[in-house]
């Protein structure tokens, strides 16, 4: 970890808070869709629950995309409070900074990152 990528750590952090803030808001906003759906026939119709069905699903899955990036997003904030941000928590190369302006959040450089998706094709 010799060779500091030239970043700005004090940006990304603003950034990364940022998009913290932006997702938990969504979060908390955002519960009523992923509700059971009432399957009372004489109440709803069948295309009307199917579409609810639908809607479910699809919330949930946003929720779940919601709640990975979140992860993400602390475990960066996280390797900034350390000193261990811009570098690939595998082999511990630098992080291209076009890498981090484009996912503040990564912690693998591309050639991990292409490894690693490879492997789990």
């Amino acid at each position: 970890m010799s060779d500091a990528p030239e970043i700005d750590v004090p940006g990304f952090l603003e950034k990364l808070r940022r998009l913290k803030f932006e997702l938990e808001s969504v979060a908390a906003s955002g519960t009523e869709a992923a509700q059971p759906v009432e399957l009372d026939q004489s109440r709803v119709g069948r295309l009307s629950r199917m579409d609810a069905i639908r809607s479910q699903a699809m919330s949930l899955e946003s929720e779940r995309r919601r709640t990975l990036q979140l992860s993400r997003i602390r475990a960066a904030i996280k390797r900034i409070e350390d000193g261990e941000f811009g570098y690939c928590s595998t082999c511990g190369d630098p992080i291209a900074p076009k890498r981090l302006e484009v996912d503040p959040a990564a912690h693998l450089c591309i050639a991990c990152a292409s490894a690693a998706e490879l492997g789990s094709v």
